[in-house]
């Protein structure tokens, strides 16, 4: 009888133990975040991407920082596509289509990649120094160091550089 009045106890706890998992269910999911991804044209052009559609990037480097950034990175981000060196200009608009993953053309496991989808190239590339002369993009830490590969931007810098592309969102047709 004690068995069985400890039965009738603990079936009622299960749906109890059940609700969090179920209400994980039902949020939405995570807004996506923006990135601006920085690469030396003369190591990696970001014309490959587009010419294979897909690729791992591994041009993150090694450094804490960057590894810091690119942990943050998830599959269904937006990132802007920048070419140092001769360049210095935003290049192209891609997504992150894989989590960040250890390189696995890399001995370190702390090396850390991710899968790129080529989206489109801009219709007008955005300089470094018109960057810096935009008040709404101060804020950014790419411009106070541009040797930065990875960085997060807001929503509202990425809506900038769009803008200072040529890319405007219309009513009803959100920013790529």
């Amino acid at each position: 009888m004690y068995i069985a009045a400890r039965l009738l106890l603990e079936v009622p706890l299960l749906p109890h133990k059940r609700e969090p998992a179920q209400a994980r269910m039902t949020q939405p999911p995570a807004k996506p975040r923006r990135w601006l991804l920085a690469v030396d044209p003369r190591v990696y052009h970001w014309d490959t991407l587009f010419v294979k559609g897909k690729e791992m990037w591994r041009h993150a480097g090694n450094k804490p920082d960057a590894l810091r950034q690119l942990k943050q990175a998830h599959k269904g981000d937006r990132a802007l596509c920048y070419h140092g060196k001769g360049e210095h200009s935003v290049y192209a608009l891609a997504e992150i289509s894989r989590d960040p993953y250890p390189d696995p053309h890399h001995p370190d496991e702390k090396k850390l990649v991710v899968d790129l989808r080529a989206i489109e190239r801009l219709p007008r590339q955005v300089t470094l120094p018109e960057m810096r002369d935009n008040k709404a993009l101060r804020k950014i830490k790419f411009l106070k160091n541009p040797r930065l590969t990875i960085c997060p931007i807001t929503d509202e810098e990425y809506a900038e550089i769009l803008r200072m592309a040529g890319i405007v969102a219309s009513p009803g047709i959100p920013l790529p």
